[in-house]
């Protein structure tokens, strides 16, 4: 196992360059697509190894439940510094699995409750208008039947001021953004690198990158719907003038009140249409960076993989029959 147990954790860093260049030579759906399969494998393949080095480290613990075999200073010998490192992977893993549990029930309570909002509108009805003067606009996801509770299909919520906002061509424009959301399943590859960055916080930077990406996706759906660019872009810069906060922060948001990000999705939508390529050309600085961070994930999965495998082999000729 040696030092390769260690390296899915640092193997993260691979990825930040694409996360950075992929909005300039990528389609926003390839975009999301790639860093949220980075994400989740990198993120994978860390809580594995953390997962590992806690079996080493508890080992080597008193009184642990493990048959005395996987104290064998063979094993300790499979991992270099396995006394520090071991006992020091168990807090790690703890705190990793404690903030993605936190984080999931944060998702959960939050589209729960704003579906609970949405339940005194008439049933049915998309958009669904909340009688607020603030304006703000937002998809939430639907929810799978659970015994007792029947299927919430995913609604678009968009708030009388919001409405007020904006004219008639800019609110199709709205309705189109917020049902792309909900029709690509942006919720779930948002989801899914905020879990990743809880276990490793190397893969924070990828979760920024997603998240302005799905944003990107749905404005060229959008834009795509309405038939005119240059109006979705106006309806974006009018809906983050007059939005002042986030009233459920974790949904995807028509225009959230962020000073970066708005000004480079109208940008974009001002400029020409994004190529619709899967994977940035070779010889760029967006390809070279594509290949690094491929070949990191896959040197991560092939190191957590090599890890576990030498580890097992270890324990089993460690503990008697």
């Amino acid at each position: 196992m040696g030092v390769f147990v260690f390296l899915p954790l640092v193997l993260p860093l691979t990825a930040l360059p694409i996360a950075r260049l992929a909005e300039q030579h990528l389609h926003p759906r390839a975009t999301t697509r790639l860093l949220t399969l980075l994400a989740v494998v990198l993120g994978l393949c860390s809580t594995l190894c953390l997962a590992l080095l806690v079996v080493v480290g508890t080992a080597q613990l008193r009184g642990n439940p493990l048959p005395d075999g996987w104290s064998d200073p063979e094993v300790r010998a499979a991992v270099p510094f396995a006394e520090v490192a071991g006992v020091a992977a168990i807090p790690l893993l703890a705190t990793a699995l404690t903030v993605c549990g936190a984080a999931l029930r944060r998702h959960r309570r939050i589209r729960a409750r704003t579906h609970r909002a949405l339940d005194g509108l008439p049933a049915g009805a998309d958009p669904a208008v909340l009688p607020d003067d603030e304006p703000y606009a937002y998809a939430v996801p639907g929810t799978p039947a659970r015994p007792g509770r029947p299927a919430r299909p995913g609604r678009v919520a968009v708030s009388r001021g919001m409405l007020r906002s904006l004219d008639g061509d800019e609110r199709r424009a709205l309705f189109a953004h917020e049902h792309a959301h909900l029709r690509c399943r942006h919720h779930r590859a948002l989801l899914a690198v905020r879990l990743a960055g809880c276990v490793n916080p190397l893969l924070l930077p990828l979760r920024s990158a997603v998240a302005f990406a799905t944003e990107r996706w749905a404005d060229e759906e959008a834009a795509q719907v309405v038939g005119d660019r240059r109006l979705t872009a106006r309806a974006v810069g009018k809906a983050a003038l007059v939005t002042r906060t986030a009233p459920e922060p974790g949904l995807a948001h028509f225009a959230a009140p962020e000073p970066g990000p708005v000004p480079r999705r109208v940008a974009a939508l001002l400029g020409p249409v994004p190529p619709a390529r899967h994977w940035p050309p070779t010889l760029t600085p967006a390809g070279l960076a594509a290949l690094v961070a491929a070949a990191g994930t896959a040197a991560s999965a092939v190191s957590a993989l090599n890890a576990a495998v030498a580890l097992f082999v270890v324990l089993k000729a460690a503990t008697p029959l």
